[in-house]
């Protein structure tokens, strides 16, 4: 069974994202893709992944939606956090409803917001596994 896979201009335009934005997610380990070349092929499930977007009637679980918010977030941390928790997310692919993680950081109030969209069962996983790195 092959599947569609995007370049990287045809994932902003689809997603009315900016080039540089796309390349910028994929240095974040955001987005998961592949290095052809000198350029990156995106696989099309890895873009619903990153998104949240669920096709057709295949799934009928509930989804959960989180915000997390971290006061007194040092940059540093942030920074970890920020590059560890979408490949945690990357790494549990195993359920067929794909599971849309950000992290935003604010500076200036040392707070740290991460977003969380997926099943009840990989969300509870994920809020756990935010306590035990946040508390590292």
């Amino acid at each position: 069974m092959s599947e569609e896979v995007y370049t990287v201009e045809q994932f902003a335009e689809r997603l009315k994202l900016h080039p540089k934005t796309v390349l910028r997610f994929i240095r974040d380990g955001r987005l998961r893709a592949v290095k052809v070349g000198k350029s990156y092929r995106i696989l099309r499930t890895d873009m619903e992944a990153m998104t949240g977007v669920v096709r057709g009637s295949e799934l009928k679980t509930p989804r959960v939606t989180s915000i997390v918010d971290i006061p007194e977030v040092e940059p540093d941390l942030a920074q970890r956090l920020a590059r560890q928790l979408p490949s945690l997310r990357i790494s549990q692919t195993a359920h067929p409803d794909p599971m849309s993680l950000d992290v935003a950081y604010d500076p200036a109030r040392k707070h740290l917001k991460v977003v969380i969209v997926g099943s009840p069962e990989d969300t509870a996983a994920m809020l756990k596994m935010i306590q035990v790195l946040s508390e590292a």
